[in-house]
């Protein structure tokens, strides 16, 4: 209870990492490290420690508040989270506003968004502050109507005595407000009494995302930010050596800076059109890049090279695989962007934030301006993939402004997004399985990848939380893959190893991290494996599987999907299953590679096979909004059949070829399935797991291994479309292409 002048409550947590001696484990862990403590365990025992500064404040129109310190960039977290405060408070969730909390560095590592942790990391110490303020509502109204709590009810914002006299809670705020902090025993609502969490709800920014309403960086009306972009290089990383025109620039129409940065070259002007006029017309001398001459077939040598030895040997009793992923983009529907006004001894920074204590401290300590002028203000965001985890926009915009002076609205072009933002890297897994008789000896997995970037915070956590875990000198990298794979099937010796190399590019860890690559890996070894012992590929996973949990959502996936059922030539079913964040999920599609559907004219489009139809069931444990789940589950899918069957990017000459989602294919409304099933499993474990990732890969490994069996071949690079460029590059000269001017043409 935390002294205010209206009802403010917060919740203190007893919540640790065990040490690995007091669940009298060995000192040396297995290689499947997840199985004692994962990526969700990490990620809630980091928040534990700060969970008593996040606060819930009953204000005196009877409406409650929240910021809540996490990053809202589509997943419906704000939903969620005014879902649980309801629950537990007894209030109507339309009266329970949460907005986003600006960068706190005193919640150290209770501020980030990613690994789907923000349910299951701020489920209990929210319902804790909901709860101490319940009663202490309760406690002031006792007084106020001298009656016993025990004979008192709150309901929906309302308390009313045994006489059915009431009191809303607004008239209660001041006087249930403690003079002084104070320690407090709750009592949490029972699971068997939630009429709020479990209960389907509409995203309660709805209306506003379709009216226009609602508010993202580029939207906010900051004094003196004017519209900036940026004059970037033609290939990855290059530095200006000269600007030939910078005075013929600065007199453009509307221009009113031009200055070279670390990234290119910044112009500011009155609008967003005079920037594109004025960023096309510089004449710049670029230095190399990161990456300079390099392509997809140099890069594949170097992972080739850096590839780690399988162990076991080769014989006619094992199974092997080797598998080729290429690089994806990051970008997300919303281009990077931020507002920053960065001046002398102060800082303010308005952008989708997924980690903005590190942006705080970063540019605090870039400019030597103090902690506490460095204002970071998060703002609601438009998707992400991981890519809101990094500060890029915000930093580059910081250096805009405090270069020039003024307020700046930094906004990134969609083909600076392809070609100069964050890609998932490129990797290869090799898998090698040993087999003896109708059982699964040995499973080795083998993932080389290019190096991928965790200096957005994410990786601090992992190794902070992981301390007292037997972890060696592991980098980010290797850490987080060992704390987020897991073998789902009894497969007996397992590993499961990352190896790294290339550091030239600009990465990132796009939804679901390393898992939807691995998980396609093995998922098409499983179906090798049961065609080798003769067994239906449901079957065989069933009889492998080691998690009742998962065992239920794969039996579900297969009655609702008709598994086996007879499909015409050059269609086929595939099946799936992952387990990560405390949670199980199964996935089930149907694809058409028909020679009518395959070569089907699509304009300026990527044709090839359809996903007809996609069943999936998923179990994470509590679902808060079924509606939620099952829209986070439905755009996991349609990532997977991205990822396996059209998106990519292609590197040529030290350069992105892609420069804008018109060229860049992720699944389109005519390559999405007609029919389409999201079956959320009953409460199983009585807490939220993760969400926001964990429908990936078991869809994308789904989608490969329909294809394997609609073709009869095993697909082993994706995505499958990636050696075939079927669109006219645009140039990087200049770094802006064109917009098209005929979409009307093709609107019908």
């Amino acid at each position: 209870m935390l002294a205010a002048p209206t009802l403010v409550a917060a919740a203190d947590l007893n919540l640790r990492a065990p040490s690995a001696e007091a669940q009298g484990l060995p000192p040396v862990p297995s290689p499947q490290l997840a199985e004692i403590a994962d990526l969700s365990d990490l990620l809630e025992f980091s928040a534990a420690p700060t969970a008593n500064l996040i606060k819930v404040v009953v204000n005196t129109d009877g409406t409650v508040s929240f910021e809540l310190p996490r990053a809202e960039v589509g997943q419906g977290i704000t939903t969620s989270t005014a879902m649980i405060i309801a629950e537990e408070l007894d209030v109507p969730v339309e009266r329970v506003h949460v907005t986003l909390a600006d960068a706190r560095p005193e919640l150290v590592f209770n501020q980030i968004t990613g690994g789907s942790g923000t349910t299951l990391s701020t489920y209990t110490p929210i319902r804790v502050a909901a709860a101490v303020a319940r009663g202490r509502l309760l406690q002031a109204a006792a007084i106020e109507l001298e009656q016993a709590v025990a004979t008192l009810r709150l309901k929906q914002g309302v308390i009313t005595d045994l006489l059915g006299n009431t009191l809303g809670i607004g008239e209660l705020a001041k006087k249930a407000a403690a003079v002084r902090t104070e320690e407090v025993p709750v009592q949490l609502k029972e699971n068997q009494n939630f009429s709020v969490i479990g209960s389907p709800h509409n995203r309660v920014d709805a209306r506003a995302a379709v009216t226009g309403a609602k508010k993202f960086a580029m939207d906010l009306k900051i004094p003196g930010a004017l519209p900036t972009m940026v004059c970037r290089p033609p290939t990855l990383n290059g530095k200006v050596g000269s600007v030939r025109n910078l005075g013929a620039v600065k007199t453009m129409p509307g221009v009113t800076d031009v200055v070279a940065i670390s990234t290119g070259v910044a112009v500011r002007a009155e609008t967003f059109g005079q920037c594109i006029d004025a960023v096309c017309a510089l004449e710049v001398d670029w230095k190399p890049g990161t990456a300079e001459g390099k392509s997809d077939e140099s890069v594949l040598e170097e992972l080739r090279a850096a590839e780690v030895p399988l162990v076991a040997p080769k014989g006619e009793s094992s199974v092997e695989g080797d598998f080729t992923f290429h690089f994806r983009s990051n970008s997300a529907l919303e281009t990077n962007c931020a507002i920053a006004d960065v001046r002398s001894g102060h800082a303010e920074i308005w952008s989708a934030q997924k980690n903005p204590i590190v942006t705080q401290e970063t540019i605090a300590a870039q400019y030597g301006i103090p902690l506490n002028a460095v204002k970071v203000h998060v703002t609601e965001g438009g998707g992400s993939f991981g890519r809101k985890l990094f500060n890029d926009g915000a930093m580059e915009a910081a250096e805009i402004s405090r270069e020039i002076g003024k307020p700046v609205k930094l906004m990134w072009h969609r083909a600076d997004d392809s070609r100069q933002g964050r890609t998932h890297p490129m990797a290869t897994s090799r898998v090698r399985v040993g087999v003896a008789g109708d059982g699964v000896l040995s499973y080795e997995q083998r993932h080389t990848s290019v190096f991928t970037d965790f200096s957005h915070g994410f990786g601090e956590i992992i190794t902070a939380s992981a301390a007292k875990l037997p972890i060696a000198d592991a980098s980010f990298s290797q850490t987080i893959f060992h704390f987020t794979q897991t073998m789902p099937y009894g497969f007996g010796a397992t590993t499961q190893l990352l190896n790294e190399a290339d550091h030239g590019f600009n990465t990132g860890s796009m939804r679901n991290i390393y898992s939807p690559d691995v998980a396609t890996a093995r998922e098409l070894i499983v179906d090798q494996l049961a065609a080798k012992f003769g067994e239906d590929p449901y079957r065989f996973r069933r009889r492998f599987v080691q998690e009742e949990r998962l065992r239920a959502v794969l039996d579900e996936v297969a009655r609702a999907g008709d598994w086996g059922r007879s499909m015409p030539a050059n269609t086929a079913q595939g099946i799936a299953v992952h387990t990560e964040y405390r949670a199980t999920i199964a996935t089930l599609v149907e694809i058409d590679c028909t020679p009518e559907t395959v070569n089907r004219p699509i304009r300026k489009g990527v044709t090839g096979p359809r996903i007809t139809k996609a069943v999936c069931a998923v179990d994470v444990g509590l679902a808060v909004n079924p509606r939620g789940l099952e829209a986070q589950i439905m755009g996991a899918i349609n990532d997977g059949i991205a990822n396996t069957l059209t998106s990519s990017l292609h590197l040529t000459d030290g350069y992105f070829l892609e420069a804008s989602w018109d060229n860049y294919f992720y699944t389109r409304q005519w390559n999405s399935p007609p029919e389409l099933e999201i079956i959320i499993m009953p409460p199983t474990t009585g807490k939220p797991g993760g969400a926001g990732e964990l429908g990936v890969a078991s869809a994308q490994a789904a989608v490969a291994c329909a294809y394997a069996r609609a073709t009869g071949s095993v697909p082993t690079s994706f995505p499958i479309n990636h050696g075939e460029l079927s669109f006219e590059p645009k140039p990087n000269v200049p770094p802006i292409p064109q917009s098209p001017t005929d979409g009307l043409r093709h609107a019908q």
